[in-house]
């Protein structure tokens, strides 16, 4: 992969964090958790479907189809294990 390929992934990946940031609304740090999340889940995506053959949405050489569906399921586990409360009773 070239180089614009990278920041071309990085770009989408920064705005599909952002975007889930603003459906799900949150703080600062709920919106950099989200954008790092999704690059992990964008980049693990991109590299499973490259493994696997997947070849929805190819850009070049960049997966896309597996990057966003890798940053869809990452965002939405994000957000379902910041949403854990602790025990009741417990000392905060």
């Amino acid at each position: 992969m070239n180089a614009s390929t990278y920041i071309f992934g990085w770009i989408l990946a920064t705005l599909l964090g952002a975007v889930f940031h603003l459906w799900k609304d949150g703080g600062f740090w709920k919106l950099v958790i989200y954008i790092f999340v999704s690059w992990i889940g964008f980049f693990l995506g991109h590299v499973i479907a490259k493994s696997a053959g997947f070849d929805l949405m190819t850009v070049g050489s960049l997966y896309l189809g597996g990057g966003i569906i890798g940053s869809i399921i990452a965002l939405f586990a994000g957000h379902w294990f910041s949403r854990i409360e602790s025990f009741p009773g417990q000392s905060k």
